[in-house]
């Protein structure tokens, strides 16, 4: 890989669920390892299989891999670290306060913000404390700060005495008080992170064209805050010499035309390109192949036969889905899997069945329009929510009701604050709850939803947006009627949509396990882009299809009450007539 050619101190390995970042950074860190480096890699994935992929069981402390000397590596869970902070903030108050004010407390503190921040934290003591990995000679990460985190500590007023002391408090700004004696650590690792030659940030993504714009943003948002050593991995680039395998041709195919319409701020990087490995990257010998760029052959024994009654398409969903004439759909997921055209094909399912349809989505790259292109059907409405536009309008109405009675310093601390991750979330949620009241006359369906985390803040709606906002205004009638109509099974049904791989599964698990903590149960899972159900003579395309069979088995096996399993598409699924080859059953 040419990202071993003189590589930083620190690596850094970012991009979206599935993309290959574990394979990746486990693959570099043998690599250098096999040079005669001492490797230590950190994953701070909640759901990490870095012990898994490396053979060795892993805990909070560097642990030696026996297979590769000079590599050691380490988990960092953010779940746990978030739930020792939020205990460091909450326990010196217990006993001394409310229980309902101790409980609105630990609500503040039970966003992704905190996890965020608690992740960090444990970042900072590997990379702002130089004696904490002097004995290594680089250091890789699995699971990157997001560029959100990092603006959030470079918000100056954070570190202010103002907020030492100042308890009406926010969702983000307010733990960052709590973390003062961490100033330096935290300067230090923003510091290094924005140093070319300390540190170089590894975008991963797959050769498609959504993976290459979501990577673009966030190449973007990295270079805004200095860091700008950035190096792409295109993960997955595939080749065929089988003419006569109609999907290997037409994926090969889907993938040029990909790189040919690669974002400039990404054609500027330099580039590693990774081959589709034919077999699962498990095992010290499979992660040297990967960094060789040699093709590895597994004598594992995976299943080669569908599971019986497995429903193909979304037709049999569908039955289901229209029963009650109207509510809410959700397809929930994360990047890459494909919930836009899910969320397009069920809408469209909808308004040919002669139902009044909104399709709306909160993806700021807004998708939905172009995956209904030659749009015909009149009860379909197609809208988007633009964060921007509506954290535009909702600081604006802070700052007019809350504003109006801070001096000149308050009021520039409030703005500073409303310029945390978390502001943008409460303004999409806004608007998202207003067009789910919509859904009491028709159907709405929506692409990228609010994720647990933010439904669960909202459990204490009330207390949460007053902090937020910092005023004592009523509550939309939307906002307060949201969480019950989400906990309404026959109101609203959420779709999760994933990959038949790892970590797509395994992260859509998660996902899961955070609804039901919030009281909303899945309807469904959709098992999306899968090439078990088809047919193929390309000899990668065959393994890879023996091998999704263990993570479909686990699927309906352990997570899904209902599933539907869709076959890879020869073309992108745009347009009425190829969003309506989802719903068929093959």
């Amino acid at each position: 890989m040419n990202l071993l050619k003189n590589p930083t101190r620190i690596l850094f390995f970012t991009g979206k669920g599935g993309v290959g970042k574990t394979s990746l950074s486990c693959a570099t860190a043998v690599a250098l390892a096999d040079q005669g480096k001492r490797v230590l890699l950190v994953s701070t994935d909640p759901a990490s299989n870095l012990d898994e992929v490396l053979g060795v069981t892993l805990g909070h402390r560097p642990t030696p891999v026996p297979a590769v000397p000079h590599l050691c590596g380490m988990n960092l869970d953010p779940q746990a670290s978030a739930a020792e902070y939020r205990e460091r903030m909450v326990g010196p108050y217990r006993n001394r306060l409310p229980e309902a004010a101790i409980a609105s407390m630990e609500e503040q503190f039970s966003g992704s913000c905190t996890v965020e921040i608690a992740a960090f934290d444990e970042f900072s003591r590997l990379l702002g404390d130089p004696t904490a990995t002097a004995e290594f000679d680089h250091l890789i990460f699995d699971t990157a700060p997001t560029g959100h985190t990092l603006r959030l500590l470079t918000l100056p007023s954070a570190w202010s005495s103002f907020l030492t002391t100042n308890t009406t408090g926010t969702s983000c700004l307010g733990p960052l008080a709590g973390l003062q004696s961490q100033q330096h650590h935290y300067q230090q690792t923003v510091r290094s992170l924005s140093d070319n030659k300390i540190t170089t940030m590894v975008l991963v993504a797959r050769p498609e064209i959504t993976a290459f714009r979501e990577a673009a943003r966030t190449s973007a948002e990295l270079s805004t805050l200095g860091i700008r050593n950035q190096h792409l991995i295109v993960n997955g680039f595939f080749t065929t010499h089988r003419a006569d395998d109609a999907i290997a041709v037409a994926m090969q195919a889907r993938i040029e035309n990909s790189l040919a319409a690669i974002p400039p701020e990404l054609a500027s990087l330099p580039r590693t390109t990774v081959k589709l490995s034919a077999h699962g990257v498990l095992g010290i010998a499979s992660l040297r192949a990967m960094a060789n760029g040699t093709e590895f052959t597994s004598d594992a024994s995976v299943p080669d036969a569908m599971a019986p009654g497995m429903p193909l398409g979304l037709g049999r969903l569908m039955d289901d889905l229209a029963t009650p004439g109207q509510g809410v759909i959700l397809a929930m997921g994360k990047g890459g899997v494909g919930k836009t055209s899910i969320a397009a094909a069920v809408a469209v399912g909808l308004a040919q069945r002669g139902y009044r349809v909104h399709l709306s989505t909160t993806d700021p790259a807004a998708h939905i329009a172009a995956a209904v292109i030659g749009n015909s059907l009149p009860n379909l409405k197609v809208s988007r929510i633009d964060p921007r536009q509506e954290t535009a309008k909702y600081t604006t109405e802070v700052m007019e009701l809350a504003g109006t009675t801070l001096d000149a310093a308050g009021k520039a601390l409030l703005a500073e604050d409303l310029r945390s991750p978390c502001t943008e979330e409460i303004a999409v949620f806004r608007a998202f709850a207003q067009v789910v009241a919509d859904a009491q006359k028709q159907f709405v369906v929506l692409d990228t939803a609010p994720t647990g985390h933010t439904i669960l803040l909202l459990d204490a709606a009330l207390a949460y947006h007053k902090e937020v906002t910092r005023q004592a205004s009523t509550m939309p009638d939307s906002v307060s009627e949201l969480l019950p109509r989400l906990r309404n099974p026959q109101f609203t049904r959420v779709l999760i949509v994933t990959l038949p791989e790892a970590t797509p599964v395994h992260e859509a698990a998660q996902l899961q396990q955070d609804l039901r903590r919030a009281a909303i149960e899945p309807y469904a899972w959709v098992i999306n882009q899968s090439l078990a159900p088809l047919t193929v003579s390309d000899p990668v395309l065959l393994a890879r299809q023996r091998q999704e069979w263990k993570f479909i088995r686990e699927v309906v096996d352990q997570q899904a009450t209902h599933t539907a399993l869709l076959g890879w598409q020869n073309e992108p699924p745009t347009g009425i007539a190829a969003l309506e080859k989802l719903m068929l059953l093959t």
